[in-house]
């Protein structure tokens, strides 16, 4: 399936367009139905699946992307490695290697399942409300970046003791700190404790 923006359609066999559908669930992660991706970011925000990845290099550095200037949502700031919505059907782990290697080039040289979180943020730029039930993964990455220009503004890799002067001076995603609070415990294990995180 084709990378495209949220207020995108894609092109079927039949040459038909489809809306990009998320997959909404309750509050346990239990899928109840779907919805078009635009509209179930609409306030209040209907509660969806999405996931969050975070990938480290071998000296225990976060890659953070900034998200590109063109994107719908949150444009220009700074965030965790990829972040999106699993196709619906689709299994969190199988849509954020996919998304990982669309936006940035890469595949994941390790990636395990770090927990999920459930969160309620209103982005005030855009209006757009993230009513999201995430999956995080966290792993590691070990070759070299092709980032999609249409996805990622910038990549970087951050110690923690650097993420947190970036974060006080530069614009970061609504949900970055809440996804990263919630996939510390798995971060430390994968990190060791000698790296801050």
């Amino acid at each position: 399936m084709p990378i495209t923006p949220a207020t995108a359609t894609h092109s079927t066999s039949e040459g038909t367009t489809d809306a990009i559908l998320l997959e909404l669930v309750d509050e346990k992660g239990v899928t109840i139905g779907t919805a078009e991706k635009l509209a179930a970011h609409q306030p209040p925000g209907q509660l969806h699946r999405a996931f969050s990845v975070f990938l480290f290099d071998e000296q225990g550095r976060l890659l953070l992307q900034q998200r590109a200037l063109a994107k719908y949502h949150s444009p220009g700031v700074w965030s965790n490695t990829c972040c999106g919505h699993p196709y619906p059907g689709e299994a969190p782990f199988a849509a954020a290697a996919r998304r990982t290697f669309e936006e940035l080039g890469v595949s994941p040289s390790l990636l395990g399942e770090a927990g999920t979180v459930r969160y309620n943020h209103p982005d005030p730029a855009s209006g757009l409300v993230e009513q999201e039930y995430n999956h995080l993964f966290v792993g590691m990455v070990q070759a070299a970046l092709a980032p999609d220009p249409e996805e990622v503004g910038e990549t970087a890799f951050v110690t923690a003791a650097e993420l947190a002067e970036r974060h006080a001076r530069d614009p970061f995603s609504a949900w970055f700190m809440t996804v990263l609070d919630a996939a510390r415990p798995a971060i430390r294990e994968l990190t060791g404790p000698s790296t801050g995180w």
